[in-house]
């Protein structure tokens, strides 16, 4: 929108002093011309800009014409500027508005801040987003952001971890997390708290009625306390692994949240047969989900679990044999 525009033209030359209106046009993604005639604009509204010619020209407001925010400390200047990746604001349908925020408050900075501010706006950038992870934001993020803002009850249709079975839920909704890139939605289920991964829901549908929402209760209160009673978990068990590589595409697409650390970058003609992974399982029983890869996936340690397997197999075997030409 042209407002929008004029606006950012604005804070952008309070922010620099002066700058050629072919920077401008970059950073606005216009024609030059555009540019011009929305220098005319303003200056049509009173506000103090003007165009130098030649090499070192270029559009700048009057000396002294600026806004700043007082009552900010260096440090906290530069907190403000160290971002976030986009991707959190474009899945939120932000995309759009985080460059103009960000240019709105450069302009607000007093003077002595903005070198800083913007320096350490290039420099640090928190990723939130795991690797090989998809960039397409959840399918029902959409429906989640409808109910909490204009808060409504939800109809959640949901899959737990390792479950075939979809469960159905009339939940309160307290609002969404973004937690190293996977959302959560935080709702309360008959009064209790609850916690539910977005990317495990197989619809939402927004209701008619109104939240009920406990009084005095608050998302990030709220978040704290069912994080910590993750948190608390007795730590969880270390369990080494060799994954053949035909199936790795799968086993990471299902134990993502189990790797202990960062999943491998393979090349297309290493020689690389098995991969050694380690992962992090609450007990020796939920390992048994390793069971479904069959051959493809070898237990290293701990010795435990390898003897669980072998007599597993030793039972599958056994069945199997006695019920042969049933």
């Amino acid at each position: 929108m042209k407002s929008d525009r004029l606006l950012s033209i604005l804070l952008l030359l309070q922010a620099h002093g002066q700058l050629p209106a072919t920077d401008l046009a970059r950073r606005l993604e216009v024609s030059v011309r555009t540019i011009f005639r929305d220098v005319e604009a303003l200056s049509a509204a009173g506000v103090p800009v003007y165009a130098e010619r030649g090499r070192t020209g270029g559009i700048a407001l009057l000396p002294g014409y600026h806004t700043d925010v007082t009552g900010l400390t260096a440090d906290e200047a530069k907190a403000l500027f160290v971002l976030v990746s986009g991707r959190t604001h474009a899945e939120l349908g932000l995309g759009g508005a985080i460059g103009p925020a960000l240019r709105k408050v450069m302009a607000a900075l007093p003077t002595a801040y903005r070198g800083a501010a913007e320096q350490i706006s290039r420099r640090v950038l928190v990723d939130p987003s795991r690797w090989n992870t998809t960039a397409r934001p959840p399918a029902e993020l959409a429906v989640l952001q409808d109910a909490v803002f204009t808060d409504r009850r939800l109809r959640l249709r949901y899959r737990h971890g390792g479950d075939s079975e979809v469960s159905g839920y009339t939940l309160d909704p307290y609002g969404l997390v973004d937690k190293a890139g996977v959302w959560y939605l935080v709702a309360d289920l008959r009064a209790e708290p609850r916690m539910f991964r977005v990317d495990r829901m197989v619809s939402a549908r927004t209701l008619a009625e109104p939240v009920r929402r406990r009084k005095g209760v608050e998302l990030a209160g709220l978040w704290e306390t069912l994080r910590a009673s993750i948190d608390e978990i007795p730590a969880p068990v270390s369990i080494v692994v060799l994954v053949h590589r035909r199936t790795l595409g799968r086993f990471l697409r299902v134990h993502h949240d189990d790797l202990a650390g960062p999943p491998p970058v393979l090349g297309a003609d290493d020689g690389t047969e098995w991969v050694r992974l380690e992962l992090r399982m609450r007990s020796l029983g939920s390992a048994q989900r390793l069971f479904a890869f069959a051959a493809d996936v070898e237990i290293v340690s701990p010795q435990a679990l390898r003897d669980e397997f072998t007599r597993l197999a030793d039972e599958i075997t056994a069945l199997y044999a006695a019920n042969r030409g049933r």
